[in-house]
């Protein structure tokens, strides 16, 4: 059963304590505070990166990035600072640099959303804007709450089994403060078989969780009839692709192309799959929870 928290809408299968809640909050260095005086008089506290550099400055200005406002960008930064924090204490990510946060997880985020609104607006409805969309296996909330901040009017749902990693975006949706955010812990499995949440979204999104033929029977039955379900992956997924379409078939939804996404990280060429969901999924699918990963389809 799920348990709603707070007034944001965060939701977990099983209740946060607030002992476990202190227990993941990483330690700030005194040299990550600066003091500055105000002309009211008054004392601000401001948290800065101690990785500024010139790479940083350069990894600020990738394209995509650009083209946010400032108060997006600022909240990137917000994230991107929150990240590194709680990285010392928990595996939240392997990146360990700012600029390297930047250009392999904010860009390749902000890198999917053109082609996947090319193939909304040519396939499934005639408008962009205030889409619900689930992204399943968050993690540290990449690519979910990158799309939040870039894409205020949709509602984003982020899906993560993990106790620790949900704790964390608690946090850090509350510092940014996104008001169109909501934190489900549980397993796809599960909540593919929820009728509250299932084939309820205009969009899945997964990156950095499983091979496609795994993907498939996690994100599609959450994936409303006429939706699309998103796979970011590296610069050559054809063999897992072609090795999916079965499964992808399975879950009532065909390929409907394959994207180069224009990335201009130092990791090379990064894909977008997007899947057309045709039909319902039928109910006895997502299979029970480990299930789909032990067995593919």
């Amino acid at each position: 059963m799920l348990i709603s928290l707070g007034a944001r809408g965060f939701l977990f299968s099983y209740p946060v304590s607030v002992g476990t809640f202190f227990k993941h909050l990483p330690t700030i260095k005194v040299s990550t505070l600066k003091f500055n005086t105000v002309p009211a008089g008054k004392t601000v506290l401001k948290l800065f990166s101690t990785t500024t550099n010139a790479a940083v400055s350069a990894a600020l200005q990738t394209p995509h990035f650009e083209t946010l406002t400032c108060d997006q960008k600022y909240q990137i930064r917000l994230y991107v600072d929150a990240l590194l924090q709680w990285n010392q204490k928990m595996n939240l990510t392997a990146v360990r640099e700012e600029n390297e946060v930047m250009e392999r997880h904010v860009e390749d985020s902000l890198a999917i959303i053109g082609p996947v609104r090319d193939s909304y607006l040519s396939r499934c409805g005639s408008s962009f804007e205030k889409l619900s969309v689930v992204d399943v296996g968050s993690g540290a909330g990449l690519p979910g709450l990158i799309l939040a901040i870039a894409c205020p009017s949709w509602k984003i749902t982020l899906l993560e089994s993990m106790n620790k990693r949900c704790v964390f975006l608690e946090h850090v949706v509350g510092l940014i403060g996104l008001q169109n955010v909501k934190i489900v812990r549980d397993r796809a499995e599960n909540l593919g078989q929820n009728l509250d949440f299932r084939e309820g979204f205009d969009i899945a999104v997964a990156r950095a969780v499983a091979e496609m033929r795994v993907l498939a029977e996690y994100c599609l039955p959450l994936v409303r009839v006429g939706g699309l379900f998103v796979a970011a992956k590296g610069h050559d997924p054809q063999e897992e692709v072609t090795k999916a379409e079965r499964a992808i078939h399975l879950m009532g939804a065909s390929l409907l192309q394959t994207c180069f996404v224009e990335s201009h990280s130092k990791y090379g060429q990064r894909t977008a799959i997007i899947c057309l969901k045709d039909g319902p999924t039928p109910r006895k699918y997502p299979r029970a929870p480990g299930t789909p990963a032990k067995l593919p389809l």
